[in-house]
């Protein structure tokens, strides 16, 4: 670099000053990437932490020979975590689906909708065939026929339920034996009848349903439904600050509720020797769905890498990994895909909910590999009718399946009994759900959020071409009035006149036109 001092050219010189500044201030932004990168991702390192400090911690305690009084006080810390997600679940869902379904036109409510449901019934059949196809690939019930409920000691499985229990949402339904009259012979004859029970926990299905439904009604009302619909966006705003609070406890829970599942756990040896192939081809079924397929799915609409976007969910997985439940991970979910994805609010707070109760994608894979598992058990060989069967049961009975651990275990029921296999070996896959349902729980919520990640891409695109056309009908209308005052405006005078009138605005009136124009 050179400069002109009293004319003459001089070569300018770095001083040793500059350069030492140049060096604190690279080394700064080091040190400030870091501590900005920290402050980020702080809650993720926590909860990744949490599980591995809970690994070592579970392995630790398991040789101190707790007794159940003990184990109960140890698991303690991680039952208040599942305890205070529970409590949050009822008022998350119902206002997020009320403001969500309230902020939404009915049409677009109706188009997105539409094609929600149909992104959930199209993964959860792909689930289902890669689940089938695995367990005759992988062959897990062949070998094991000596394999018993008795020898691992393991309790038996109540299975009183039915395939209509999926569809009718009656999943407390019990049966009962009415006496319907007599044949000839004086026999007393009896029927099956469905008696609908209290249900053990909330009925997620019949909130959403009524959320939703509620949602457009206040829409229809207009101005009428305004304040309520205010109420319900800020009831919502209220649930999500309690869902940041909530979520710095997560790695302190995650710890015990990892730890303790450790050292509850009886033989882990004997279990994953004789169920290992069963467990191998589940968990495969998941790694294919999840790293695969739902990745393509969500390429093929939006074009984005799904792995940028599926980066900034690792705390919702970390939540569904621990857990093992949809909707005690659905409020880390919402406020992670909104923070971290910048999906909008109207979209996530009305896909994900459904998406918790309706998409259970991991949970068709491992219940399609459980009932041809339990087959090949008993040595029964299964027709394309079955095939086909297990396909559609578990496709449809995973609308219904409830959002908690070990909740598609009264799913394998249903699809067992549909093709007409014997439900007494239930117990197995009870046995080592506590394995298989964490990367279920996985691949539901991944599947939800990736839904959520395509209705936002659909929903900008439906924008972005609204505004072109906005702007294009605005260009005519321009067009139409200018052509209009150029026929008018022949006079001279009137020209004048209306040039000297429009310098007369002042610049704020000027602006304020031009606003209200827009």
């Amino acid at each position: 670099m050179t400069s002109k001092i009293n004319g003459h050219t001089m070569t300018n010189s770095v001083s040793t000053d500059e350069i030492l500044e140049k060096n604190g201030n690279k080394k700064k932004s080091c040190k400030d990437k870091l501590m900005r990168f920290l402050n980020r991702n702080m809650l993720v390192i926590m909860t990744v932490s949490g599980v591995l400090v809970g690994v070592g911690l579970g392995m630790m305690v398991r040789n101190m020979n707790l007794t159940r009084a003990q184990m109960t006080y140890f698991a303690f810390p991680g039952e208040m975590l599942l305890r205070m997600l529970k409590m949050i679940i009822l008022p998350l869902v119902v206002c997020s689906l009320i403001s969500g379904a309230a902020s939404l036109d009915t049409r677009s409510l109706g188009k997105l909708g539409g094609i929600a449901v149909s992104y959930f019934l199209v993964t959860t059949l792909i689930a289902s065939g890669i689940g089938v196809t695995l367990a005759f690939i992988i062959k897990p019930g062949v070998g094991a026929g000596a394999l018993n409920t008795n020898n691992l000691g393991l309790e038996s499985v109540n299975t009183n339920k039915e395939t209509t229990d999926s569809f009718l949402d009656l999943y407390a339904t019990d049966y009962k034996m009415v006496a319907v009259g007599n044949d000839t012979n004086g026999t007393i004859l009896y029927q099956k009848v469905p008696v609908g029970t209290e249900p053990d926990g909330m009925n997620i299905l019949g909130l959403v349903l009524f959320a939703m439904v509620f949602g457009v009604a206040l829409r229809k009302l207009g101005e009428e439904g305004e304040e309520l619909i205010r109420f319900f966006n800020a009831f919502n705003e209220a649930t999500m600050v309690l869902v940041s609070w909530i979520m710095w406890y997560v790695p302190f829970g995650i710890m015990f509720l990892v730890g303790s599942k450790i050292v509850e756990m009886e033989d882990v040896v004997l279990l994953v020797t004789s169920l290992g192939k069963y467990i191998f081809a589940s968990v495969l079924g998941h790694i294919i769905h999840g790293g695969v397929v739902l990745p393509l799915i969500y390429f093929g609409f939006t074009r984005k890498n799904p792995f940028s976007f599926l980066s900034g969910l690792i705390t919702p997985f970390t939540t569904a990994f621990a857990t093992c439940s949809s909707s005690a991970t659905l409020p880390s979910m919402i406020k992670c895909v909104e923070e971290n994805n910048g999906v909008d609010k109207r979209i996530s707070r009305f896909i994900l909910p459904i998406g918790a109760t309706v998409n259970m994608d991991g949970a068709a894979i491992f219940q399609c590999v459980a009932a041809v598992f339990i087959a090949q058990l008993n040595n029964i060989e299964l027709n394309a009718g079955q095939i086909f069967t297990i396909l559609v049961t578990a496709t449809a009975s995973s609308v219904g399946a409830a959002g908690i651990p070990a909740g598609g275990i009264i799913t394998i029921a249903i699809i067992l009994e549909a093709i007409g296999l014997p439900t007494n070996d239930l117990s197995l896959m009870l046995a080592v759900d506590w394995i298989v349902d964490r990367t279920t729980t996985v691949v539901n919520v991944e599947g939800d959020a990736l839904g959520a990640g395509i209705l936002h891409h659909i929903n900008q695109q439906e924008m972005k071409k609204q505004q072109h056309l906005g702007e294009e009908l605005a260009e005519v209308l321009v067009e139409a009035v200018a052509n209009a005052q150029a026929d008018e405006e022949t006079s001279p005078l009137v020209t004048h006149q209306t040039l000297g009138s429009a310098g007369d605005q002042s610049p704020r009136e000027t602006a304020e036109a031009i606003e209200s124009v827009l």
